[in-house]
């Protein structure tokens, strides 16, 4: 498994607390969130490769959230979760820059399989942003 760090944004908080204690307990680094305001506060203070977000929050839904995950840190990849098996709004989620979704009752082999591969994704995007900078900084200098 790629060491990752995961940020789980979900506001029903005895979901989060298993799922929390049973990511940790395979060795993964997890932060929670109870709402996307909560979500967007650490994601700016900390390193942050995969968010495992919920659809259904008060206030701010998941679809609006990944929005503005995918608008400040478009390295982060997003997995979204979801209570209503509705294949459109799975849909609706990976046109707005989700890297894959979840049905609830989550499957947490299946979870850790679709983390695995965005968290090797999160870190070929941030190698690229860093190759990137690094390429702006050397063309300014010449």
């Amino acid at each position: 498994m790629v060491q990752a760090n995961l940020l789980l944004v979900d506001d029903e908080t005895a979901f989060c607390m298993d799922l929390q204690k049973q990511l940790q307990a395979m060795g993964l680094c997890l932060r929670a969130a109870t709402c996307c305001r909560e979500a967007l506060r650490l994601l700016a203070a900390q390193d942050v490769d995969v968010v495992i977000m919920d659809m259904q929050m008060p206030e701010i839904d998941g679809i609006q959230c990944l929005r503005q995950v995918k608008q400040h840190w478009p390295e982060v990849e997003v997995i979204l979760l979801t209570g209503h098996a509705s294949v459109q709004s799975g849909i609706e989620g990976m046109e707005s820059g989700a890297f894959d979704y979840c049905l609830k009752p989550i499957d947490v082999r299946e979870l850790l399989d679709k983390v695995e591969w965005a968290a090797q994704k999160a870190l070929i995007n941030k190698e690229n942003k860093t190759t990137d900078q690094d390429r702006g900084v050397a063309g300014q200098e010449e």
